[in-house]
């Protein structure tokens, strides 16, 4: 919804300024122009990445249609609600008695309780792999933190390689607009003996490359790998939340306070204040 509004802001201004200035939009429609631009530019994309991160990218753009960031503070705290819940049945009942859920996580009535945990496959995955580890006794918290940051910097740098990528395949486009332009310039010099009102339209039209290739760059796909790479990076600070609860469930803390543990790890904009935390707990 966003990103349809901002894009109808760019669009918006740039045409209606230049409709006030006294253009004329026809002068615009250049299809071979975009042909050129979007043909070498899409061609350059799919050369310089390999398919894994082709299928990532395309995975990608579907976010930019999401309304807002990916977690609200309401996510949050269902989250620190499902870590305190899993954390005192595994104090009261036992290690091997969580085993039954993290095998089944969607069919677990522990789990099934929270499904905006349970349905981001990322964080419940990471969740039941490291409790699985629990329970097969590794309980060495420089182990396991080595470990998880191993996992979040490499699942850091795969989704890194998207925004790059997106960006990288913004930033070609100015190069390809003068390439449009270039070619544009070598027609009009073809037609040189042409009256100055036929070599105006022809110039015109060569100028257009340049002002395609600066707007696509600038205006749309460049925000939109910046828009990736940021909801990327909030994904990746919910999955470091729940890496901070395990490692404070770790070293022994109560569920409280390694709820508490989690909650100071939460972005600002976000973060649930002690008294909504403890209320959201008390429901429990």
């Amino acid at each position: 919804m966003f990103f349809i509004i901002g894009f109808g802001v760019v669009i918006g201004s740039v045409l209606g300024g230049y409709v006030l200035h006294g253009g004329n939009l026809g002068v615009l429609y250049q299809p071979t122009e975009y042909l050129i631009i979007g043909g070498a530019g899409i061609g350059a994309f799919i050369v310089a990445n390999p398919s894994t991160v082709l299928k990532k990218c395309m995975a990608g753009f579907k976010l930019i249609f999401k309304s807002g960031a990916p977690f609200k503070k309401s996510d949050y705290i269902e989250l620190l609600k499902f870590m305190f819940e899993t954390f005192k049945f595994m104090k009261t009942q036992g290690m091997l008695k969580i085993e039954e859920h993290i095998e089944d996580p969607h069919n677990s009535d522990l789990f099934s309780k929270y499904p905006s945990v349970v349905n981001n496959h990322h964080a419940i995955d990471f969740i039941c792999d490291y409790l699985r580890l629990m329970t097969m006794g590794v309980d060495d918290r420089y182990q396991l933190e080595d470990l998880m940051d191993a996992e979040l910097d490499k699942v850091h740098h795969e989704q890194e390689e998207v925004s790059l990528a997106i960006m990288t395949f913004g930033d070609s486009f100015p190069a390809l607009g003068i390439v449009a332009a270039v070619l544009g310039i070598i027609i009009t010099m073809g037609s040189i003996t042409e009256p100055p009102e036929i070599l105006g339209g022809l110039i015109a039209a060569a100028l257009v490359g340049t002002f395609l290739g600066i707007f696509l760059a600038y205006g749309v796909v460049g925000p939109m790998g910046q828009f990736i790479g940021k909801y990327y990076g909030e994904e990746h600070q919910f999955v470091a939340c729940i890496k901070v609860a395990l490692i404070a469930h770790v070293m022994g803390n109560a569920p409280t306070i390694s709820v508490e543990y989690a909650r100071k790890a939460i972005p600002g904009h976000v973060m649930p204040s002690f008294a909504e935390v403890e209320e959201a707990l008390s429901e429990i």
